[in-house]
């Protein structure tokens, strides 16, 4: 410590706070307060260690030595009254600086820019700014200088008040002020804020004589933000070939710049600047110049480039963090985002902030990790500075209705002490997309009790809504209020036009959703196109579907896949089949949809090789969806592939009502009736409930196999066990199950008892029955049944026609053909086809087309002739 009476600490002190050391200048100072009992600071310390407390953010400290200066009798002089104002100006307590600036005396410029550049800092004060200048300028006493303009110009900006600006530049011409850099570039700022940059911005950059660094990024920036792209560059090309070297805000305001390229012309000219970066020691080591190249790198998508910056880098903040983080949750790469947010968590340096959280919880949602977001949920509660930010809130809702957890998002909804359009808009979407429609509805209401008016966003979540409850009074009421708040005429993407236009699809009035197609007109997007073609193919209008197909001047992956399900619902596989090929053929890697739509056309072309291929491509492509998993096996069964649909059962895990039905199915349909009870019983014992559906596979496997009393036991279970009412089919199963059992007059006792009337299914079992059992009266009284409910059923007469012709009744066929030739039934050719090294092969009735008839009519007559002299050889034995 310095002797008492030495004046050698006054000159120390002064000396590191000068010199930005202020800990040792307040170290020194408050060392000798205590210990040295000679010692007395005069009014230039005291001076130069308020400043150190402004830098320092020493507010209990600051305010200790406000009280020793007025007890000391400093007060008054100007040195201590400017430093008490600079700190309380940095401290932000600017009712505190007010009061003080009241009891200044004589307020010199220095003593005003103070006082300006402290409410400056406020977004709050940009008006009493304002007031303050005023009363500088009028006043007359303190001149406004070059600090005081550049002070005073970014609130102008701030405020919008451009004619505020006009009149200090006229200010600033008539005090000579024009050639001050500092001035210049306060202009150059303010002009391009209010979007005046093409002409008064860069005529006062022109202006400028001595252009330094600021100039350069004050005017690029200025182009930049108000969309001039092309004009911003051939700038920093200017700067480049003159004096001034880039700095590292030049670096960070040119690179978004490039990003509105071309994204590999802009990778190419990025890679050039983080080339220049390298080159210059100061910038590479620049947080603020690398965090800029990692977010540059991340926006066009580069993640190799910015994940090797960012681990390069030797020094990162929490904006380093923030930026890797929320490029890779933009670039869909969850999973990453997430372990580099885990890491953030185990630093001790840096915490996560509001930014970092709302980039982090999206990704969440997506990998449906709830685990996660409870944690970040309880350390939002742990950081109070957190729990207001709206914001985050909002993110939080959205976070937990993606995770299907709508009660936690209302909670945290009820929970808000401010909340914004956003947060009743990311609750009323939690509710439409859980099907919540009740609360949907009361929370709407109370949303516009408060006042807040509905926006697009609204109206989109609205009109989800009204699909979920199929309310078409209620889509056309959004659709008119949405006419009337003119979001269907502004909006350039047409988001809410194209939800509209899909809701009404949906709800089937395709009339209206087409009206609504054609009013978008020139702002038809691919949305629209899709949107429309699906309501064609779910109202069965295929031609239509072609007609906007036909119209349509580039098309996307679900287009591809609705045009393939319009051609598999028409029973076109051959053209459905060569539509996929097509999209392959553009390079398009089919997705899980694109294989569900190519499933039934597998089925209708009977082609196991197909199927192999759809199955090989799901397996590479790692689709994991249990219903893709069902129609594979359901669609191995019909091709007659029964092994390998086991396979498949047997390799899933996570079997769901779907995979059983679908596997009793298969072996119901190859007369497998055992095993299909085996299957149901396993499933029984895993506690599952049956359904309808695959209570009705399990009765037309027994139907198939001739088990009677286990397919009784499973009808009769239907009602006593399930709880469940029989349906029609399941009665026509029994009348089948009984029938193939030779019990005809049990299923016609059967029939005749039902609850219900039976329908032309049961009746047409009955009457297939009779023909097999030879039954012909019990045959004619269910063909008379049948002839009532399908009278142009060609089926029926044949059969009909058959069993009497069978039993030699002769008057009887001769009856059913006239009655077919009264009602003009006529018999389609019989058709058959059979798959041979991965060809298909169809036979018609009649159909003489086959490029090998005459070796397959050769072959069948050689086969027909053994078949006969192998009987004439029997017969001579006998």
């Amino acid at each position: 410590m310095l002797p008492p009476g030495s004046e050698m600490w006054n000159a120390q002190i002064r000396n590191f706070s000068v010199g930005a050391r202020h800990n040792e200048a307040l170290s020194l100072f408050l060392g000798n307060l205590r210990c040295s009992l000679g010692f007395k600071p005069n009014h230039l310390v005291l001076a130069a260690v308020l400043k150190s407390c402004a830098a320092l953010f020493a507010i209990n400290l600051g305010e200790a030595l406000h009280g020793y200066t007025f007890k000391q009798g400093y007060i008054s002089c100007q040195s201590i009254s400017k430093a008490l104002l600079n700190m309380y100006a940095k401290f932000g307590k600017l009712d505190d600086c007010k009061k003080l600036f009241g009891q200044v005396s004589y307020k010199d410029p220095v003593i005003w820019n103070i006082i300006l550049s402290g409410f400056a800092g406020s977004r709050m004060h940009s008006n009493e700014v304002m007031k303050f200048f005023c009363a500088m300028h009028l006043g007359g006493d303190a001149k406004p200088n070059p600090i005081t303009i550049a002070t005073v110009l970014p609130v102008c900006a701030r405020l919008g008040d451009l004619e505020a600006g006009k009149s200090l530049h006229t200010y600033v011409i008539k005090s000579g002020f024009e050639a001050n850099n500092l001035v210049g570039n306060a202009l150059v700022s303010m002009y391009s804020k209010c979007g005046l940059v093409y002409y008064d911005a860069y005529a006062t950059f022109k202006s400028i004589s001595q252009k330094d660094v600021v100039s350069w990024n004050a005017i690029i920036a200025g182009f930049s933000e108000n969309g001039f792209i092309e004009d911003a560059f051939k700038l920093f090309n200017w700067m480049l070939k003159g004096p001034t070297k880039p700095n590292n805000v030049t670096i960070a305001t040119i690179l978004p710049v490039y990003a509105f390229l071309d994204k590999n012309v802009a990778f190419h000219f990025g890679r050039e600047i983080h080339c220049y970066v390298l080159r210059q020691t100061e910038l590479v080591e620049d947080v603020f110049v690398c965090n800029s190249l990692v977010s540059f790198y991340l926006r066009l998508g580069k993640m190799e480039e910015a994940e090797c910056l960012f681990q390069r880098m030797k020094s990162r903040d929490l904006i380093s963090w923030n930026a890797i983080i929320a490029g890779y949750a933009s670039n869909r790469e969850w999973l990453k985002a997430v372990d580099l947010f885990r890491r953030l968590l185990s630093l001790d340096t840096i915490r996560p902030d509001s930014v970092t959280l709302v980039s982090i919880l999206p990704a969440c949602a997506q990998l449906q990790n709830i685990q996660i977001g409870k944690r970040i949920h309880g350390y939002i509660f742990r950081h109070f500075v957190l729990l207001d930010d709206t914001l985050l809130e909002n993110a939080m809702i959205s976070f937990y209705a993606k995770c299907n957890d709508v009660i936690a998002a209302y909670q945290i909804f009820s929970m808000m002490s401010r909340r914004d359009l956003i947060s009743w808009n990311s609750m009323l979407d939690a509710f439409a997309e859980n099907r919540c429609d009740t609360e949907f509805l009361n929370l709407l209401r109370m949303m516009c009790s408060e006042g807040m008016r509905p926006d697009s966003i609204t109206i989109l979540a609205i009109i989800r809504y009204c699909v979920n409850v199929s309310k078409i009074e209620k889509i056309k009421e959004s659709h008119g209020y949405s006419i009337k708040a003119g979001y269907l005429l502004g909006d350039i993407q047409p988001s809410v036009g194209n939800a509209i236009l899909d809701a009404y699809a949906k709800c089937g009035d395709v009339e209206h959703a087409y009206k609504i197609f054609q009013s978008l007109s020139d702002k038809r997007n691919l949305v629209s196109y899709n949107s429309m073609i699906a309501g064609y193919v779910n109202c069965g209008s295929h031609d239509n579907a072609y007609m906007i197909f036909n119209k349509m001047s580039e098309t996307d992956l679900t287009t591809w896949n609705l045009m393939v399900r319009v051609y598999a619902e028409n029973d076109c596989p051959g053209q459905a089949l060569h539509l996929f090929h097509e999209l392959q053929a553009q390079g398009r890697r089919p997705d899980a949809m694109s294989i569900m739509s190519l499933i039934p056309v597998c089925a209708q072309m009977a082609s196991v090789h197909l199927v192999r291929q759809c199955h090989g491509h799901v397996v590479r492509s790692c689709f994991d969806d249990v219903r893709m998993t069902g129609a594979l096996l359901d669609v191995y069964a019909k091709c007659g592939a029964i092994e390998s649909a086991y396979m498949i059962y047997q390799s899933n895990p996570q079997k769901d009502l779907v995979m059983f039905t679908a596997m009793i199915g298969g072996f119901a349909m190859h007369g497998m009736g055992k095993e299909a009870l085996s299957i149901f019983c396993h499933m029984l014992d895993m506690g599952l409930k049956p359904d309808h559906v695959i209570i009705t596979a399990v009765l037309s496997a027994c139907s198939h196999a001739g088990l009677v009393s286990e397919g009784l036991k499973i009808f009769y279970s239907i009602e006593e066990v399930h709880g469940l009412k029989p349906t029609l089919e399941q009665y026509a199963c029994v009348v089948d199950l009984l029938a193939r059992g030779g019990q005809i007059d049990d299923a016609f006792y059967f029939v005749n008892n039902m609850p219900i009337d039976a329908n032309a299914n049961i009746w047409g079992t009955l009457l297939g029955a009779c023909r097999v059992h030879h039954k012909v009266e019990l045959g004619c009284i269910a063909a008379d049944r049948l002839f009532e409910l399908e009278a142009d059923n060609i089926g029926n007469y044949v059969v009909m026609s058959n069993l009497y012709a069978a039993e030699a009744r002769w008057d009887g066929v001769m009856e059913v053909r006239r009655l077919m030739r009264t009602r003009d039934v006529r018999k389609p050719a019989g058709c058959s086809w059979i798959e041979i090294e991965s060809t298909r092969n169809a036979f018609i009735a009649g159909d003489f087309s086959h490029p090998e008839r005459s070796f397959i009519y050769s072959t069948l007559r050689t086969l027909d002739q053994q078949i006969k002299n192998q009987f004439s050889y029997d017969l001579v034995n006998v």
